[in-house]
């Protein structure tokens, strides 16, 4: 994960992390998995569907999410890219839903934004005209939810991702009134959920959730010492998700 701030002091920071890319549709509310890694059960590391949307079953909640964003040609296999749950705990900055048809064309990708407000919102981004999206295109969404004390509610997002089959990329800028503003990036390569990549995983991060947290208030308290402009957190957005395009 890398993090760069342009102004009004550059601020840049790079850490390591995990993330796992669950396939929605075979998790039906049901418990899966053992205790070493499991889904909507107790493991030492998992998934929860609670932890997303509404906190019900996560394939009815994306489904009635993109019928009312008027995206209707998702047919196919939906991927969740998150968070891992790291002994129980858990908590996600971002999510990615990547939507696709039966062709597996992808049609829409959903960000799943939470702040350490316990507030939560979703931007739906799809082409205007339902054509699919490339991989590498740049799709945009004005930012209209508070995430971080040291950025405006202003301004727009730029989304870019990029899939090869072994290996992601997920890159999200933030232009404000006066242009970039700050410019991040999540890459990985994919490896098999199996029981070695689960105890390399728990051994390498064990404070995995903890350190997302502490991290997110020491970046917070160099920027407070380096005098960067303090927002006030406004009201969220009354509709519960935005709708962002090319």
């Amino acid at each position: 994960m890398i993090h760069t701030r342009l102004r009004p002091t550059r601020h840049a920071f790079r850490y390591r992390a995990f993330f796992l890319r669950v396939p929605v549709h075979a998790l039906d509310g049901r418990a899966h998995g053992s205790w070493l890694f499991g889904a909507n059960r107790a493991a030492l590391l998992g998934f929860r569907e609670s932890d997303h949307g509404d906190g019900g079953q996560a394939l009815a909640w994306i489904r009635a999410l993109l019928t009312q964003g008027g995206v209707r040609e998702v047919d196919g296999e939906i991927w969740l890219h998150t968070f891992p749950r790291v002994f129980g705990y858990v908590f996600k900055p971002v999510s990615f839903w990547f939507c696709h048809d039966r062709q597996g064309v992808r049609r829409a990708i959903v960000a799943e934004v939470n702040n350490t407000f316990g507030e939560r919102h979703v931007y739906l981004l799809s082409a205007e005209d339902g054509s699919p999206l490339r991989d590498g295109e740049t799709l945009q969404a004005p930012k209209v939810f508070h995430v971080s004390p040291f950025c405006s509610v202003a301004g727009r997002y730029r989304f870019r991702f990029l899939d090869t089959g072994q290996r992601a990329v997920a890159r999200v800028d933030h232009d404000d009134d006066v242009g970039p503003l700050l410019a991040t990036s999540m890459s990985g390569t994919f490896r098999p959920i199996d029981a070695a990549a689960c105890a390399r995983a728990l051994l390498r991060y064990p404070w995995f959730t903890a350190g997302v947290v502490l991290r997110i208030h020491w970046q917070a308290l160099r920027l407070v010492l380096k005098r960067v402009p303090f927002w006030r957190k406004p009201v969220p957005p009354a509709s519960p998700f935005t709708h962002g395009s090319r």
